[in-house]
């Protein structure tokens, strides 16, 4: 598009905007207006870098986020989605891979970039990490690229690869079995295989809503299968992930459990409890049986993009789950 860039932020809360109490917690300032007032303060220069709106979505510890917040973060992109050339999302660091994951698995057709950042230190201290990840932010959301990404510290990561790997490092982000999208360093460098931004206008298909209903269990040595039988008498519980071994290695004496799963079309996928591991099923017996009574492989995937995938697909493809899982999202 010719002429400067406009950028809607969304905001959502998070360290960035924190105070300090009295009692030296850090908390969400209590009203919209201190928020929004102290994200502005970060750093008054950004119009320099593009025009920009603020759009309030949620003023909260995103320790807090739901479904519900990421069904009001797409509604607000789909409303807003021709009037502006990028969006900046502000968002807590804690479940921020988790809300990047849900977005790159519900939009399709993505033509401009959707950035989201924060701060591991309140913008309100001179030590803070904001000013820098809000201006490269921005930054990457006036760019010729489209997709959803992560930008903290000097990487810029793929929204559907992201997991947070430090809860105090300023670096704290890493991409899951996947270069990362770009650098930060002099200037902003992103790799080649990064799509360019659509041609406006363009189609976009934004699908909202998710089932929170699931179960992360992660196998531990001695551990009981018969706390997931339990989990399925209940009958309230739609999908089951499991953290297992290396490859995605299973302990005998879950078979009961898996039978039981599979009579009641409940999905169950296997993920690595690496944080760099990919399930090869196949390659150890233990794997294989449990393979041959139907659960899903995850892959290469990170926890957060499985869990997203699986919430989504029990809302809108419960009969598709398998393949959902499969599909790659850059």
């Amino acid at each position: 598009m010719n002429g400067r860039r406009k950028i809607l932020v969304l905001f959502c809360g998070g360290t960035i905007v924190m105070e300090e109490k009295s009692d030296g917690s850090l908390a969400v300032p209590d009203s919209e207006e201190s928020a929004i007032k102290i994200l502005r303060e970060v750093e008054p220069r950004l119009s320099a870098v593009a025009d920009y709106d603020i759009e309030f979505i949620a003023n909260i510890d995103s320790t807090n986020i739901a479904p519900a917040d990421w069904d009001r973060i797409l509604l607000c992109l789909k409303e807003n989605y021709r009037r502006y050339d990028g969006f900046v999302i502000i968002h807590g660091t804690d479940t921020m891979a988790y809300t990047a994951a849900a977005l790159s698995v519900s939009i399709k057709g993505l033509g401009k970039p959707i950035v989201l950042t924060g701060s591991q230190i309140p913008a309100i201290k001179i030590e803070s990490d904001a000013r820098r990840n809000l201006v490269n932010a921005f930054r990457v959301a006036t760019m010729p690229y489209s997709g959803v990404f992560i930008v903290f510290d000097r990487r810029i990561i793929s929204g559907s690869r992201a997991t947070k790997a430090s809860e105090s490092s300023l670096d704290a982000f890493r991409s899951v079995n996947g270069d990362e999208a770009g650098e930060i360093t002099v200037d902003i460098r992103m790799k080649s295989w990064v799509k360019t931004r659509k041609p406006e206008p363009h189609d976009i298909e934004i699908a909202s809503g998710f089932e929170a209903d699931i179960f992360i269990h992660t196998l531990s040595p001695g551990c009981d299968p018969g706390d997931l039988e339990f989990l399925l008498n209940r009958g309230n519980i739609k999908g089951i992930i499991i953290r297992a071994y290396g490859t995605g290695n299973i302990p005998y004496g879950f078979e009961n459990f898996f039978r039981k799963a599979r009579s009641r079309n409940l999905p169950v996928i296997i993920t690595s409890q690496c944080l760099y591991g990919k399930t090869l099923m196949n390659m150890y017996e233990v794997g294989r049986r449990a393979l041959a009574m139907g659960v899903i492989e995850g892959g290469a995937q990170s926890l957060e993009i499985l869990c997203a995938k699986l919430m989504w697909a029990l809302r809108h493809a419960p009969g598709e789950i398998e393949k959902i899982v499969r599909e790659e999202i850059q």
